[in-house]
């Protein structure tokens, strides 16, 4: 999967990814969400939360392989907890825009013998929170401080460290709830700062907030609450990502 995104940065082809909480797990909306998907068909499901209890995210993320086995299922952890070898990866996030060494490296040495024996495919993320108008769920687990939202040049210089640390990919995430998205400014400042992909989401709740995101550079937008509250946005979200950029 690193490579399909790779390739995704180098065509210039945009990719869309539904995160769907297991805390919010309700198997009759995700059946609703993916009788949409034959006709809207989506690239990627991202599945996690910041409490997530074990029962709900297995039983989400078998309905998904049962229903829609074609789209990749990547883990968006929270906890070392949440790795589940039934899904086929996992974003491994580095929360470089903080300074909580729990979420930089500790939740990674106690996960790291179970993601070895997981056969998960693994995609070192280099992680960054940005305000987005009040505090979200992210920001309060975390215990960290999102980057300022009016601060480019801190987000690129960020984003240029993770990447030379060896990260794969940059994710500009404004946090569950967002009240504002990532700035068109902030992710064009960060696009051009790094050659790896780089996924954008948070607040990302209109079709013109996934165009802006999509023509500022993110390469991958992510959609979550606002699609698990009205699935129809699903279409809206597919036909800003099929638009040349």
């Amino acid at each position: 999967m690193l490579e399909e995104l790779a390739q995704l940065r180098a065509s210039g082809r945009k990719a869309l990814a539904v995160l769907l909480d297991p805390d919010d797990f309700d198997a009759a909306r995700v059946r609703e969400l993916l009788r949409l998907m034959r006709q809207h068909p989506v690239d990627y499901f991202f599945v996690g939360g910041s409490l997530v209890l074990t029962e709900h995210q297995a039983a989400l993320i078998a309905l998904l392989k049962a229903e829609a086995p074609q789209v990749p299922v990547l883990l968006f952890p929270s906890h070392a907890l949440h790795v589940d070898s039934a899904a086929d990866g996992i974003l491994l996030l580095s929360l470089i825009s903080g300074r909580n060494p729990d979420f930089l490296i500790g939740q990674h040495v106690i996960a790291a013998p179970r993601l070895r024996q997981s056969g998960l495919q693994l995609l070192p993320t280099g992680y960054m929170l940005v305000e987005s108008g009040r505090p979200t769920t992210a920001s309060y687990i975390s215990g960290t401080t999102p980057l300022p939202h009016d601060k480019p040049s801190i987000a690129a210089a960020t984003a240029m460290a993770g990447e030379q640390l060896g990260l794969r990919l940059m994710y500009l995430d404004g946090g569950s709830g967002a009240q504002h998205p990532v700035s068109a400014a902030m992710i064009k400042a960060v696009r051009a700062a790094v050659e790896v992909p780089l996924i954008v989401g948070g607040g990302l709740n209109t079709s013109e907030k996934i165009k802006t995101a999509l023509a500022a550079g993110a390469d991958l937008v992510v959609v979550g609450n606002h699609i698990e509250r009205d699935p129809s946005f699903l279409a809206d979200a597919v036909s800003q990502i099929q638009t040349d950029f």
